[in-house]
């Protein structure tokens, strides 16, 4: 099945690239992912694969609707961000790898299996590096840099959506090139963010 009908692209790119573009989104924003799913389920803007159509139910929308606009309040309080990050932790990556399987439709169930492990895993890298990016922003006193770090992830969230659903291919090789930074950028976030906490240790 294709998912998305673009004129010369192969279904198996469409695909993969609406696989991962889920995974990516749900670790980064996962409710704002949630309500363009659903509102493009809803209006039939593209054909989405079947296991996707229950977000553009009215009850899934209005519930969905109301966390986007929760996380957006959130995540412009420096500190509670962070506190926010870290509950959906045990949130976001779990649900990047039930939307990286619905995406893979009536595939073989080998595959649906294979796209919930890579959505997961893609999931975690999305939400580690929003998080800890985050946590060091937010050494920063003044809320500024907070709003532009939030209002940044929001404007990538909406562009990385709508070049997964135009231009898969595109898409495919920016989160090649996300994937290679990430691999260089966690290990670093990890250290800065151990850092951070045994510095306040101390100063407590």
């Amino acid at each position: 099945m294709l998912p998305v009908p673009v004129e010369g692209l192969e279904p198996l790119i469409a695909t993969i690239a609406l696989i991962t573009g889920l995974a990516w989104a749900s670790g980064l924003r996962l409710y704002l992912t949630l309500f363009i799913v659903g509102i493009i389920v809803h209006f039939k803007l593209l054909a989405l694969p079947p296991a996707l159509e229950v977000l553009g139910h009215p009850w899934a929308l209005a519930a969905s609707g109301i966390m986007v606009i929760a996380e957006f309040l959130a995540d412009k309080v420096p500190g509670f961000d962070s506190v926010w990050d870290l509950v959906h932790t045990f949130i976001r990556i779990p649900a990047g790898a039930i939307l990286a399987a619905a995406a893979a439709g009536y595939a073989d169930p080998v595959w649906v299996i294979v796209a919930a492990i890579l959505g997961g895993a893609i999931a975690s890298g999305s939400h580690l590096a929003k998080s800890g990016t985050r946590a060091l922003i937010n050494t920063s006193p003044e809320p500024v840099s907070n709003w532009t770090a939030s209002l940044g992830e929001d404007a990538l969230l909406v562009g990385g959506l709508w070049l997964m659903l135009k231009h898969p291919f595109l898409f495919l090789g920016a989160l090649v090139v996300f994937l290679l930074l990430l691999a260089w950028l966690v290990p670093k976030l990890v250290i800065a963010v151990r850092r951070l906490f045994l510095a306040r240790a101390r100063s407590n």
